[in-house]
């Protein structure tokens, strides 16, 4: 009886030693992290002209050294260094009295020539009707004849003198014949400047500053391409028909101007390989000053659609760019591009892209391809605001 109460007691013991054992559970797998975030929006779509950059230099239009056509005493300088003027403006004044005193003379020789002239014109109307009566003889007639007209010469020579004068008197005042910007002054006042051909002094230079010059090279490729465009008529030209370009200051957004190109040069350049063109923009505020550099935008193709992406979505892999996708299973795909130019923080997809795509603009530094993420649409991506660059 205790033998079998004691068997019992054991089996108990070992039943929920058994029982402990099988209910114990086994260790928890680890939580998994969810997707990342990830921030998606679809390609820009915009009609495009491809653009060629070349380095150019502001010069002016026209430039013109101020030279004095009398010689005199300078007595005043009338402007100041570097102002605008108009055509007209007075720059520099000579000394007037020696050239009104040449005047007064010439007018008195004139009035003296136009007496003589007078009566020498008397005496060859008399000689006319005394040689018909046979009252004097032809050879004095002759010779009234010959007084008359050797004084008739002396009042158109005394007549040109006398505008000779006058216009010397006018040229001491030397003005500006053009509209522009003017030069610091380089003779002071109180020199003898010089108005003789050939020896003439150097007052000042005026040049104009609106609208301006800029000069740059095309190289030959580029020149080809646009022969072949115009070639085919699909050449971009402004609202007046002509090759329209952007200028650019680097560093000086404000002072970017549109403007067209005026001319090319009739031949390449052996020594660079390239062909001088000349475009014309506007300067009406006079903030573009020659010789300053610049960047000359030209178009160097047709319109086309374009697919651009922001800058901000751009990947470098060693030598290549690329993007992140979004696949339709919400993983990340890997896309190598082709990149054109800028416009304002977007970049001109040549190659790699539809425009149908969903591309990764937030968050893909945290993923790789072929990982799951969460896509969240941009709500606020930036649009270029620009067409044509």
């Amino acid at each position: 009886m205790h033998s079998f109460a004691r068997l019992s007691a054991l089996s108990l013991v070992l039943g929920l030693a058994v029982g402990t054992v099988g209910c114990r559970r086994a260790p928890s797998e680890p939580m998994q992290p969810p997707p990342p975030t990830v921030t998606v929006a679809s390609p820009t779509q915009r009609d495009f002209t491809d653009e060629v950059e070349l380095s150019a230099r502001v010069e002016p239009k026209e430039t013109v050294e101020i030279r004095p056509r009398v010689s005199g005493y300078l007595a005043e300088v009338r402007f100041k260094s570097g102002q605008r003027v108009e055509q007209g403006d007075l720059l520099f004044v000579i000394d007037a009295r020696p050239f009104e005193a040449a005047l007064q003379r010439a007018e008195a020789d004139l009035a003296q020539a136009r007496a003589r002239l007078e009566g020498a014109e008397r005496d060859d109307r008399r000689a006319v009707a005394l040689e018909e009566q046979k009252a004097i003889s032809r050879e004095e007639a002759d010779q009234r004849r010959t007084r008359s007209a050797e004084a008739r010469a002396a009042a158109a020579s005394a007549e040109a003198l006398l505008a000779t004068a006058r216009l010397n008197l006018e040229y001491t005042q030397v003005k500006s014949p053009i509209r522009g910007r003017v030069s610091r002054a380089l003779v002071t006042v109180g020199n003898n400047i010089s108005g003789v051909d050939g020896f003439t002094t150097l007052l000042t230079t005026v040049v104009t500053d609106d609208p301006v010059y800029v000069y740059a090279d095309l190289d030959e490729a580029t020149l080809l391409r646009l022969q072949a465009l115009k070639a085919a008529g699909n050449m971009t030209l402004n609202a007046a028909g002509k090759l329209p370009v952007r200028l650019t200051i680097p560093d000086a957004p404000a002072l970017d101007r549109d403007g067209f190109v005026e001319s090319f040069n009739n031949r390449v350049e052996a020594e660079t390989g390239s062909l001088l063109l000349r475009a014309e923009v506007p300067n009406s505020d006079g903030l573009l000053i020659p010789g300053l550099f610049a960047r000359l935008r030209l178009p160097i193709s047709g319109k086309s659609r374009v697919v651009l992406v922001p800058e901000t979505a751009i990947g470098t892999d060693q030598a290549q760019r690329y993007v992140l996708l979004l696949s339709s299973s919400n993983t990340v795909d890997y896309r190598t591009i082709k990149l054109g130019p800028t416009i304002d923080g977007h970049r001109v997809v040549r190659e790699g892209l539809t425009g149908t795509e969903q591309i990764l603009v937030n968050g893909f530094a945290r993923v790789r391809p072929g990982m799951p993420v969460l896509p969240v649409a941009a709500t606020n991506a930036p649009v270029p605001a620009a067409s044509t660059h």
